[in-house]
């Protein structure tokens, strides 16, 4: 239970306070509400994330930002009178019951209704009435309200619900078209006076009745049809995997600086072997020298090792990959690819091979011992300093999320300091050190960056999944940039991340609505048209994923893909393999029509399959997410592999195959 309230303080401290709201008795009231009452039981655990959530009856309970919005701007008093259009789970009037004196709330959905009512019962908040009925035509025997509130986006303001304004009440509603709508404060100042307000842009569901919407549809909207035959017409399909053939589309996009490869699962074959194929292409016939993964920098160094041929640190470091979960990176087709690479590096001189790195920020104690090998091998004295420093972190080693709940309980971050110190001693000695070994510096610098953005990241878990999702994907991109910079103003990376970290976040649910950014809208904000995004989608087949974090890995069932989706397009446009160009100018009918803004499935190492709609879908606008999208309509999870052989085993290492 205590876990679950600093959760709820957590939301309101570190996401609505930190996004603009200030009102005392709104936050006060949203942290004695408890949200997970108001969601279904599988969502529970998504509770205190700020977004929507689906609910019964097919509606959503609100982001729990854009709540504490529209009650900030009711500026609701202690013995106002409110109506609520739009009860849905009943969470905002529940919030309202612990600031005014009474709520009348109405949805015309009585199976929501019900729901609410029962919880306000369980919940004793007997200040709150609830009924069905048609919210645009208010509750007229219990006007006049200091309050109105409609939760709700309608063509325009209804009458009824001005004239039931109390002189001096504020309606507070979503007005405008099918895509977004304008929050508008209505202040009543006289008999047939109002003063009207533009908040901003918001999004709701329709406002429904009698003086709003007379249908679920806003507007005429193109059916799928038209989009699907488009779509179908604009693909292009490829051959198979195995084909020599296949990735020659790249070619394309062969003049830019960096080259990201999506996937829509971080466990399916299909998407490591298209990204194999693409790069090797991208290698030999384009000069690409950076392969940068969506691992950790201490786990691809040992990779980059054994493909380079780089001699191993003494003592020689565990084997990579053995953090959860294993079968990411420790699969059969990423081998496969490995082991290509070494052969064809072995043909060229050691600076013009290509390297492996890693992006990620996950793995901080493999980055000290890395840390800590180098300096007591160059420079002794310095380590003794360092694992001083690092020694703050040791008690979290196995757990290093303990660290951030430590730190906002004590509220301080302990080990700060010393890891920034620690990262600063090291780039001062840079020269000299680097005279020795530049890569092993290298090396050793980019895993003191890591710990200290681990740190910091860690920290930031329990401040709000904004902040820490922009921390990491913010360390992703200073990574990419550093090893660029290293390797000269002529090198050039491909990334293979997940979709969610290389399409541009500003097309997505991510950044429009949770103000997140990611690797793939920095790469364009700096790079330009020099930045290259493309994305993999499948409708159906298999994947390797866990049900929760930590899990064994389960081979699992993709449920078909939602009609309401991208991926259902896809699908209905019969090609089994296809590349669909994005680019403004390329196909532009079918942009046009792929413009309108539709849900695209995202699964990462967890799947849940009875829970798909909320925990892998999202909203996009896929022409400007990517560049390309390559779509597998059917595909299989990746074959993990055994355990690992030591490093003697040259040929086979690191994969022990």
């Amino acid at each position: 239970m205590a876990d679950v309230r600093d959760r709820r303080e957590a939301m309101v401290d570190y996401q609505i306070v930190a996004r603009g709201v200030h009102d005392e008795q709104v936050l006060a009231a949203m942290r004695e509400v408890p949200r997970e009452r108001f969601v279904p039981d599988e969502l529970i655990e998504f509770a205190y994330e700020d977004r929507p959530l689906p609910i019964e009856a097919g509606q959503t309970i609100s982001q729990p930002y854009i709540v504490a919005l529209m009650l900030e701007a009711a500026e609701i008093q202690p013995e106002d009178r409110i109506l609520e259009i739009g009860v849905g789970s009943g969470y905002a009037a529940a919030v309202m019951s612990r600031i005014g004196r009474r709520v009348h709330a109405i949805d015309r959905q009585e199976e929501l209704a019900n729901l609410a009512r029962d919880r306000m019962v369980a919940l004793g908040y007997d200040n709150v009435v609830i009924r069905t009925g048609d919210g645009t035509q208010g509750w007229p025997e219990n006007a006049p309200f200091d309050v109105i509130l409609v939760a709700a986006g309608g063509p325009a303001i209804p009458k009824p619900l001005r004239a039931q304004l109390a002189l001096g009440g504020r309606l507070v509603i979503p007005v405008g078209g099918a895509e977004q709508q304008r929050l508008m404060r209505v202040t009543r100042t006289g008999d047939d006076e109002y003063f009207e307000e533009d908040l901003g842009e918001v999004r709701f569901v329709p406002l429904i009745g009698e003086h709003g919407w007379h249908d679920k549809r806003r507007t005429a909207e193109p059916g799928p049809a038209s989009a699907f035959e488009l779509l179908r017409e604009a693909a292009e399909p490829l051959p198979q995997i195995d084909d020599p053939d296949f990735a020659i589309f790249i070619d394309r996009f062969a003049d830019a600086r960096i080259v990201l490869l999506g996937e829509a699962s971080h466990g399916t074959s299909e998407f490591y072997r298209a990204r194999a194929a693409i790069t090797r292409r991208l290698i030999e016939a384009h000069g690409f020298t950076i392969v940068a993964v969506e691992a950790d920098w201490p786990d691809a160094a040992a990779v980059d090792r054994h493909v380079r041929a780089r001699a191993a640190p003494v003592p020689a470091p565990d084997p990579p990959f053995r953090r959860f979960p294993t079968w990411m990176w420790k699969n059969s087709d990423v081998a496969a690819f490995v082991a290509w690479l070494r052969g064809h590096n072995a043909e060229h001189p050691m600076d013009e091979r290509t390297g492996f790195y890693g992006l990620d920020l996950y793995n901080m104690t493999s980055s000290i011992d890395a840390v800590l090998t180098y300096l007591d091998r160059e420079d002794p004295e310095a380590a003794v300093i360092a694992r001083e420093r690092y020694g703050c972190l040791a008690p979290f080693g196995s757990d290093p999320a303990s660290y951030g709940r430590m730190a906002i309980s004590e509220g301080y971050a302990r080990c700060e300091a010393a890891v920034v110190a620690q990262l600063r001693d090291l780039f001062r000695k840079a020269r000299d050190y680097a005279a020795n070994d530049g890569d092993d510096f290298w090396d050793a610098a980019q895993n003191a960056r890591l710990i200290a953005n681990a740190e910091a990241y860690y920290r930031a878990m329990f401040y709000g999944a904004a902040e820490s999702w922009n921390l990491r994907d913010t360390h992703m991109f200073d990574t990419l940039e550093l090893l660029l910079g290293a390797k000269g103003k002529d090198a050039k990376a491909v990334v293979w991340a997940h979709n969610s970290h290389i399409g541009d976040a500003r097309a997505t649910e991510m950044g429009q609505s949770r103000g997140e950014l990611n690797i793939g809208q920095l790469c364009r904000e700096h790079y330009g048209e020099t930045a290259r995004l493309i994305g993999f989608g499948t409708h159906e087949g298999t994947v390797a994923a866990a049900t929760d974090w930590g899990g064994e890995m389960e081979v699992k069932r993709v449920n078909p893909s939602r009609p309401d989706s991208y991926e259902q397009l896809c699908h209905e446009s019969g090609h089994a393999c296809f590349l669909l160009d994005l680019r403004e100018g390329e196909h532009p009918e079918a942009r046009e029509a792929l413009l309108e803004p539709r849900l695209e499935r995202f699964i990462g190492v967890i799947y849940r399959p009875d829970s798909e709609r909320w925990s892998h879908y999202s909203s996009a606008v896929l022409p400007q997410q990517f560049d390309a999208w390559i779509w597998f309509d059917r595909t299989e999870a990746v074959t993990p592999l055994p355990g690992w052989q030591e490093e003697g085993a040259s040929d086979t290492f690191p994969f022990g195959l």
